[in-house]
């Protein structure tokens, strides 16, 4: 009796690291496909991202219906100096009117280790009450098509049409996923 119990809670605990890793694996998929489709819209941000402290990406999909929407998702942020990974998640609130699904990427680009380390270890509230504001900044070519978030943070919308011309984020909340890391 008591081998067949261990038995079956390895058997249940195999089957949750293989859910687990089937998950980052997509995950890491999702960034790579974005990452790809960033650089064939703006070459330069290749360069940019890989001399940047870190990077996160993720993949959104959001419902509006009437007066109100929500959406979240899930995404990924590499520290390049350690390669270390985390795995992240998202959620977003919405208002106004409207009706639609709407599917997204986003790419934030961290000049430093604080910008980095606030977005991962604390967590984001983008828009809302947050003291965050959009606003087109200029650096340069490396950064066409970015938007400047916060100092030293630069967010990149991908649409399945390309680069987005309107930045949206308002109400979204980003997050460690405790259950991939």
């Amino acid at each position: 009796m008591f081998v067949a119990l261990a038995c079956s809670l390895s058997l249940v605990a195999h089957a949750a690291d293989n859910d687990v890793a089937k998950q980052q694996k997509q995950i890491r998929s999702m960034a790579q496909d974005t990452l790809q489709r960033l650089y064939k819209a703006e070459p330069k941000t290749k360069a940019a991202i890989q001399h940047a402290y870190g990077y996160a990406v993720f993949s959104d999909l959001g419902v509006k219906i009437l007066f109100g929407g929500t959406g979240n998702g899930k995404g990924l942020a590499v520290n390049n100096r350690s390669k270390h990974e985390t795995f992240m998640k998202m959620i977003e609130v919405q208002a106004g009117l409207g009706m639609g699904v709407d599917k997204y990427r986003v790419v934030f680009v961290f000049d430093n280790e604080m910008a980095f380390n606030e977005f991962v270890n604390k967590g984001w509230e983008f828009g809302g009450q947050s003291t965050l504001a959009a606003k087109a900044g200029d650096a340069g070519g490396a950064m066409a098509g970015a938007v400047a978030v916060s100092d030293g943070v630069w967010m990149y919308q991908l649409t399945d049409k390309g680069l987005a011309v309107e930045i949206s984020g308002t109400g979204t909340k980003y997050y460690k996923d405790d259950d991939l890391n």
